[in-house]
């Protein structure tokens, strides 16, 4: 509320608009789930925005679950956005990101200083792989969402506590909401690699206290995202 007891008028974000103005043309020209947008450097052009700001409002879309962005295969609908306004969802969004963000926190770093303690070679080999996974995709220009994913899921199975990992799967949607607005961030995913390669380093070598270290400096990296530095 503002001082004069009227509602505060909140500034819609040229993001968010872009965004609407994407889901206008997506059901103006009929687009299905599995249909591809045109590429960004054109659907920019149609828009009259910076290549920058229709990125932005694209992660926005894929982040509600309106599109799907993939590396070498363009943007592609994945659901045709309904009478929902995309702002509001975006905004929705950004109101639970320090939540999720507080709660993955707290859960990982435990799971990060047990996954150190009870890790097996086996679990040491699913990390790994779930790491050399993401660098592949990173080194070919995607951002590497899959193997972050995979790898923290390998750190949890690591863990070898049922109850911390059903706590996880329970946010698990929540979390990949955080995981695809942080991987978009510019050089963010090469940045994520040296923070899985450190809490690896740190569960390879049993040292509970530096594997919940890393851990929670990587969460504190990887929450860094435009939408809450821009605020709302």
């Amino acid at each position: 509320m503002s001082a004069s007891g009227l509602p505060r008028l909140t500034r819609t974000r040229l993001y968010e608009q872009v965004a609407e103005q994407i889901s206008t043309w997506i059901r103006s020209n009929g687009l299905a789930p599995g249909d591809r947008l045109p590429p960004e450097r054109e659907l920019a052009q149609r828009l009259g925005i910076s290549r920058a700001t229709l990125s932005q409002a694209l992660v926005a879309l894929e982040v509600i679950g309106v599109v799907h962005v993939r590396h070498g295969d363009g943007t592609v609908l994945a659901e045709a956005p309904g009478p929902r306004r995309i702002v509001e969802a975006i905004r929705a969004h950004a109101h639970r990101l320090p939540e999720i963000i507080d709660t993955r926190d707290a859960l990982e770093t435990k799971i990060a200083a047990l996954a150190a303690t009870h890790r097996t070679p086996e679990d040491l080999a699913r990390i790994d792989e779930a790491i050399d996974e993401m660098a592949r995709d990173v080194e070919a220009g995607g951002r590497g969402v899959e193997g972050d994913e995979r790898f923290h899921a390998a750190v949890t199975a690591a863990a070898h506590s049922l109850l911390l990992a059903r706590l996880m799967d329970e946010i698990r949607d929540l979390i990949r909401e955080t995981r695809i607005e942080s991987l978009s961030q510019p050089g963010r995913p090469a940045d994520s690699l040296v923070g899985h390669r450190a809490i690896a380093d740190a569960v390879r070598a049993g040292d509970p206290g530096a594997a919940s270290a890393a851990m929670h400096a990587h969460v504190v990296m990887v929450s860094d995202v435009a939408v809450l530095r821009d605020g709302t």
